[in-house]
């Protein structure tokens, strides 16, 4: 009993330091921890706590579901080309693909399995007359769906981190939902421009063979579209484009873009990827004297002259934008178009005021109920009880520590973790004494009592702890929000004061019993 290892000495101490140093950030103001590294950051506040904005929005499925219709039109029409088919009334209607194939039944044979092979994902009907149908299934649509949801997820999260926000919370709702928590922004107009922009950028040529005034009277050929300028026009009336509509160059192979200035004027340079470089290498020089729509969400940004071939693979976007413009529209492109649109359905601020009731509430719960355990203690096992406080004061400091290393996020629910874990933090030391004066009061000697109380209980905590941990780690599997920010502090807080329980406090017993050794427990 009187002997403790090295290497636990060393253990302990080490954990101690480490929890002291993740700890200490959280005592200082934020001018200091800002110059501080990264991974020595205190503790964030949730947005019950320091206030900020709730968003709820959802992703617009009909229009996610006809763009993938509109591209299934256009890769039929590219494989009955390839296959020299006769078709006509090729158009999406009712939410399906349609086309009626011209011939005999050998080409609508040939028709059905050239469609099949394009369309793996989605299904081929065709009738006695030639008329085909081309449908995506319901597992198909979850599947679209699904790929959608996440895919929103990610660039949602990428444009916030960009944002500087800290700590913010994006989580899925349901099927086609999303929540975003982002604690301590209390005007969240930027945020709610930048996150619900689609941001989708496609470069076209423009069709000269075409007058805007034309277009503008519906007379728009196959393969053109008429497209509105994002800027107007100097007598400030809306300046429209005539463009084609094949795609030149697909902004998914831009791999960076940034602000910058063009003789003091703010614009945004871009880069894409190998691929996008050549094709885009490919069409300037293909076109040199012609125009390139550089194309937003279906808006014109500019439509630049080809002077000669642009083979580095990066060019420079102009269009009148402010500096906070220029910005926004480069964190836009370098985190990736939305799969769809989508809409805001509800926007809450929360004010400061409630988190600092709530902050005053939960200090004062802590604060009782620390005072409360640690007079228990104190009273009901005297000297080794003070050596239990002493264990409990490091257990917060450690499970402070813990929370602040792994970046974690304090929330009113996470707060009732750490109460409740004070009040288990004892039991262990608690289940420890009560087996001591039972071994003492059977006749063993303090020694053999001592070492009797840690050894035998550890069983009994272990069980107790081990249930407790399972139960931690289910509600942040299945729970979200604050549910996990709770789950976390209390997974945490038994890891920590398992550590306090049986370590810190066995090495106060032992140095005490070395210095003491006394003839009577003191329990």
């Amino acid at each position: 009993m009187l002997y403790f290892q090295k290497w636990k000495l060393a253990l302990v101490m080490l954990v101690l330091a480490a929890g002291v140093m993740f700890a200490a950030p959280n005592l200082v103001g934020r001018d200091i921890t800002d110059k501080m590294p990264n991974w020595l950051q205190p503790l964030s506040l949730g947005l019950d706590l320091q206030g900020g904005s709730h968003l709820l929005l959802e992703l617009n499925t009909a229009e996610l579901m006809r763009d993938k219709l509109e591209g299934v039109v256009d890769v039929a029409r590219s494989t009955m080309r390839t296959e020299k088919l006769r078709y006509t009334g090729l158009a999406v209607k009712d939410g399906a693909v349609v086309a009626t194939i011209l011939g005999d039944e050998s080409e609508r044979a040939q028709a059905r399995k050239a469609l099949r092979g394009a369309i793996p994902s989605a299904d081929v009907e065709m009738d006695d007359q030639g008329l085909v149908k081309i449908v995506y299934g319901e597992k198909a649509r979850k599947a679209m769906l699904e790929g959608a949801l996440s895919t929103t997820l990610d660039i949602i999260r990428k444009r916030i981190d960009e944002l500087g926000t800290r700590e913010p919370s994006i989580q899925r709702q349901g099927d086609n939902r999303i929540v975003i928590q982002l604690p301590g922004v209390s005007d969240p107009k930027r945020a709610r421009e930048v996150i619900g922009k689609t941001a989708r950028m496609t470069f076209h040529l423009v069709d000269s063979d075409t007058s805007v005034e034309d277009a503008l009277r519906g007379r728009i050929p196959p393969g053109s579209m008429l497209l509105e300028g994002m800027d107007a026009r100097p007598d400030g009336q809306k300046q429209y484009y005539v463009v084609r509509k094949k795609v030149e160059v697909a902004g998914e192979h831009l791999v960076d873009a940034q602000p910058s200035f063009d003789q003091s004027a703010p614009v945004v340079s871009f880069r894409f990827d190998a691929l996008g470089g050549r094709i885009f290498g490919k069409v300037t020089a293909d076109n040199v004297g012609h125009n390139l729509a550089i194309v937003l969400d279906n808006k014109v940004v500019s439509a630049p002259n080809i002077r000669s071939a642009i083979l580095q693979g990066n060019g420079v976007i102009t269009g009148g934008f402010s500096t906070q413009g220029a910005s926004d529209l480069a964190l836009l492109l370098r985190s990736g178009a939305l799969p769809t649109s989508i809409t805001f359905l509800e926007e809450r601020s929360v004010g400061p005021s409630l988190g600092a009731d709530s902050i005053r509430a939960g200090t004062m719960s802590s604060l009782v109920g620390l005072a409360l355990v640690v007079g228990f203690m104190v009273v009901a096992y005297g000297l080794f009880g003070i050596f239990a406080n002493i264990a409990l004061v490091m257990n917060m400091v450690l499970l402070v520590g813990g929370l602040s290393a792994i970046g974690a996020t304090l929330t009113l629910p996470g707060i009732a973790g750490i109460v409740l874990t004070m009040g288990m933090a004892v039991d262990a030391n608690v289940l420890i004494f009560e087996r001591m004066r039972e071994e003492y009061a059977n006749g063993r000697s303090v020694l053999s009592s001592i070492e009797a109380g840690f050894s035998r209980a550890f069983a009994t905590i272990l069980d107790a702890n081990v249930t407790t941990l399972a139960a931690a780690v289910l509600l942040y599997h299945f729970g979200s929000g604050p549910v996990r920010g709770f789950a976390v502090t209390l997974g945490l807080g038994i890891i920590t004061s398992m550590f306090s329980a049986v370590m810190l406090t066995r090495l106060m017993v032992v140095v005490w019993m070395r210095a003491k050794r006394p003839t009577t427990l003191p329990v």
